[in-house]
């Protein structure tokens, strides 16, 4: 084994606020515990549950190390790590402290990452991929025939979620804030894409399908979408809310979902689809199948070093990517 650094860089926030928040800094370079390994990150994925995380919309013990997905190469072992060695390379999801040059994680959450895959698309498809695969396989399983809205079609999740959804046979309308991106998740595969800043959307939705609906929509936007939402959904539709990009949902009285045909509402976290080691390879190794096959195309639509981190939050706070957002860290 190469001789490691006593110091490593590593993204802080100290106290939660704006993207000025996250600062690099050089910290003691951590040692794996019982269970856990040390891993050169080589990319992090940068997610909108790190911009919920900055601001104290999900509360975290401070100082912290944000970032909660990325992959590296095993470079050190605690007692009972398992089957992993020196030299593995890894990914992972759901896990914090990723925005770092190293960080210590628990061998158990870690999943191999073959051949056929390198490091950045790794770590750009586990946690948005794994996202789209429990919403798509075990949230509201889709089949042949079934109608689904997907918001922010031309996302980091949403290219990955209108594709997996074709995979299984749906009809897909996709939404998006300019054609430009209309045109990604068209190429996605998205049957429809409707520019919600040219057209009201559940209208438009209505019309693409004669007055009936879709049976789910996967809205990780919002209060900006949620109760327009409910409004397309069928009889017994599910409205699937994953994420607040425009901010939280207002409170909704449950009999409203009585009265617009005894909707299904949840919000699911990936945390609790992959609660499993058996659950978590199963995605995985899902995702990273169709991918070596060919059959799964990661977008990576912007990347930044280590030290760009806020500027990285914030481009994807305002919307300006496409695909996914990387730090570039060794």
């Amino acid at each position: 084994m190469n001789e490691l650094p006593d110091t490593m860089r590593a993204v802080r926030i100290h106290a939660p606020g704006g993207a000025e928040q996250l600062r690099v800094e050089t910290v003691p370079l951590p040692a794996p515990g019982p269970g856990q390994v040390l891993v050169r990150v080589a990319a992090a994925g940068v997610n909108f549950i790190d911009i919920y995380k900055r601001k104290g919309l999900y509360r975290i013990p401070l100082p912290a190390t944000p970032g909660d997905e990325g992959a590296g190469t095993v470079v050190a072992l605690g007692e009972g790590a398992g089957e992993l060695r020196e030299g593995d390379r890894v990914a992972w999801a759901s896990l914090p402290g990723s925005y770092a040059e190293y960080a210590v994680l628990p061998a158990a959450r870690l999943v191999p990452i073959p051949p056929g895959v390198d490091d950045r698309t790794a770590a750009a498809v586990m946690l948005q991929g794994m996202t789209a695969h429990y919403l798509t396989h075990a949230t509201f399983p889709l089949r042949p025939g079934h109608r689904c809205l997907v918001h922010a079609a031309a996302g980091g999740v949403g290219l990955l979620l209108v594709q997996i959804a074709k995979r299984r046979g749906a009809y897909v309308i996709g939404t998006a804030g300019t054609d430009e991106k209309a045109a990604l998740a068209r190429a996605a595969g998205a049957d429809e894409v409707i520019v919600y800043t040219r057209s009201e959307f559940a209208a438009e939705v209505r019309r693409i399908t004669n007055g009936e609906g879709v049976d789910v929509v996967y809205d990780s936007v919002g209060k900006s979408t949620f109760l327009a939402g409910l409004g397309v959904l069928v009889p017994r539709g599910m409205m699937v809310l994953f994420g607040q990009s425009s901010g939280p949902v207002d409170p909704i009285d449950p009999q409203v979902l009585n009265q617009k045909g005894s909707l299904f509402l949840t919000r699911p976290t990936l945390g609790h689809y992959i609660a499993t080691r058996e659950e978590l390879l199963e995605r995985a190794g899902d995702l990273f199948a169709w991918i070596a096959a060919g059959e799964l195309s990661v977008r990576v639509g912007a990347e930044y070093e280590l030290a760009e981190a806020a500027e990285a939050q914030r481009a994807l706070e305002a919307r300006r990517t496409t695909g996914k957002v990387l730090l570039r860290v060794s």
